[in-house]
């Protein structure tokens, strides 16, 4: 009887705790459950939210792949977003152990300045990048989306693996020194091994970062190498906004993102958490 009366209130607690937690989740949740009804519902029950048992349809999926030309799209996101990862984790990597192991005058000074381009709206230098794309001839291509993205994710790589790098001892390093090892076999075979789970929750967030950016996609191109966030621009127009096809856009740019995440997410708590604990 006494175990009984003791275990009502924690079960009680943990009841509302749950119910909580679904409550906060649903809450979070709503606005992509409600983007996912609209892409399955026809034009004419779009502008009826109320009805919520309407019919049920797939063309505006369909028209995306017949007439909106999505592959493209979806092709010139995974280049630029895979590119501008694998070129950020290279040179970031490389300046965030020079930070990590090098001591100079005002390192630190230098840290925090490359940290300061992270801050910099993408509408302050979007006017300048546009200048000197439509210079050198390179607007509306994937190269410029890249040197964009690479430029914002390459100060976040720095301070990220800069951290990981510092978690390692510096003994491990010094010891392959005294066996002959160079900085650079140092590098390759002991330091890049131990860092591969902070390199890849990096990775994960540089992804995210390129494949969800929209206001450099949208101003630096316009036909051929559109991505996947600013084709949503293409159901505005004077008639009215398309927001079958809109809706199925967006479930559309959010599924890889999300399934990406889900496939990786143990590479990225370890990554979080590498050097938390140390024995």
């Amino acid at each position: 009887m006494n175990h009984g009366r003791t275990r009502g209130p924690g079960a009680l607690g943990s009841f509302f705790s749950g119910l909580l937690i679904s409550a906060i989740c649903f809450f979070f949740l709503f606005p992509f459950i409600w983007m996912f009804l609209v892409s399955l519902r026809r034009r004419v029950d779009v502008l009826q939210p109320g009805k919520i048992f309407a019919p049920l349809t797939f063309e505006n999926y369909r028209s995306l792949f017949d007439f909106g030309g999505v592959t493209d799209f979806f092709r010139n996101s995974i280049i630029v977003a895979v590119f501008s990862t694998v070129i950020s984790l290279v040179l970031g990597s490389l300046a965030a152990y020079g930070f990590a192991r090098y001591n100079w005058k005002k390192r630190e000074d230098r840290a925090f300045w490359i940290l300061s381009q992270r801050f910099l709206p993408p509408m302050a230098v979007v006017i300048p990048y546009f200048l000197m794309a439509s210079l050198a001839g390179i607007l509306d291509t994937r190269l410029v989306l890249i040197i964009c993205y690479t430029t914002f994710n390459i100060p976040f790589t720095i301070w990220m693996m800069r951290g990981f790098i510092e978690d390692l001892p510096v003994e491990l390093e010094e010891a392959a020194f005294v066996d002959g090892c160079t900085r650079l076999q140092t590098l390759r075979r002991i330091v890049l091994p131990l860092v591969l789970p902070g390199m890849a929750a990096t990775a994960i967030f540089c992804v995210i970062n390129s494949w969800n950016e929209f206001v450099f996609a949208n101003f630096l191109t316009s036909i051929h190498a559109k991505t996947v966030p600013t084709s949503v621009m293409m159901y505005l127009s004077v008639s009215g906004v398309k927001w079958g096809e809109m809706a199925a856009t967006g479930v559309l740019a959010v599924l890889p993102v999300l399934i990406f995440a889900v496939a990786v997410q143990k590479y990225m708590i370890r990554g979080l958490t590498f050097g938390a604990v140390k024995g």
